[in-house]
């Protein structure tokens, strides 16, 4: 089974193909929020230099968030574009259990984090283990000093854009904290694709029209139009 992954939810970008758990290939770009330019031409590069074809695609997984709204969209339509015209089901990934998977052989809490503005984060939190990566809490939008608050006495690796954010009110606090290198610290498209192939087991697959955003927040230009509704 050939599996095409896609994540665009930050300002990184990354595209992988995966037959089962094995990655053929993967695409990472760290050059800012350029996703709807460079995401087709990823794809078709990958695909082209793995001499698979589109049409030997049978299953897509791409981050559906949360994250950046714009970044989520962007990768959410493009895999909704190429599943519907192939009839093919995907799996909806979310970036924070994507991050933990990077950290699987470090030993205590991982917190991937992603900027969410206003002080807050998207969050989740994650145990590990012998490598093995437990869920402690569905992905959230918290505060950045609730969560170092609900952290102390941990010993914690901050992942995600939201990383350097949280590790500087963390050492404020005193907190054990840090941050791993840089290839480690965003999500990627290979790790998306092995949750894939495992949701894929399990029945967790949508169609394509299905395929949706997850927000946990509304989009800004609705939460002023809210605020501004209020103080009126």
């Amino acid at each position: 089974m050939y599996i095409l992954a896609v994540d665009t939810s930050s300002k990184t970008a990354s595209v992988a193909l995966l037959k089962d758990k094995s990655v053929v290939g993967e695409y990472f770009s760290n050059a800012g929020f350029q996703h709807s330019s460079t995401l087709m031409p990823m794809i078709h590069s990958l695909l082209q230099c793995s001499k698979v074809s589109a049409s030997d695609i049978d299953l897509y997984a791409v981050i559906t968030g949360p994250g950046s709204f714009t970044g989520v969209r962007i990768g959410v339509s493009a895999v909704k574009g190429m599943a519907y015209a192939r009839n093919k089901p995907c799996v909806e990934v979310s970036p924070l259990e994507t991050m933990a998977m990077n950290l699987a052989d470090f030993e205590g809490i991982v917190c991937p984090t992603m900027d969410a503005r206003c002080n807050q984060v998207y969050n989740a939190l994650f145990k590990c283990e012998k490598g093995v990566v437990s869920r402690l809490c569905e992905d959230r939008a918290i505060k950045i000093d609730a969560l170092i608050e609900e952290l102390k006495d941990q010993k914690v690796c901050f992942l995600g854009d939201g990383a350097k954010l949280c590790i500087k009110a963390g050492e404020e606090a005193g907190l054990n904290c840090f941050i791993p290198d840089e290839n480690n610290l965003y999500p990627k498209a290979s790790s998306v694709g092995l949750i894939g192939y495992e949701k894929n087991n399990k029945g967790e697959i949508v169609s394509a029209e299905k395929l949706s955003p997850l927000y946990l927040r509304p989009p800004q230009a609705e939460r002023m139009k809210t605020e501004n509704s209020e103080r009126k």
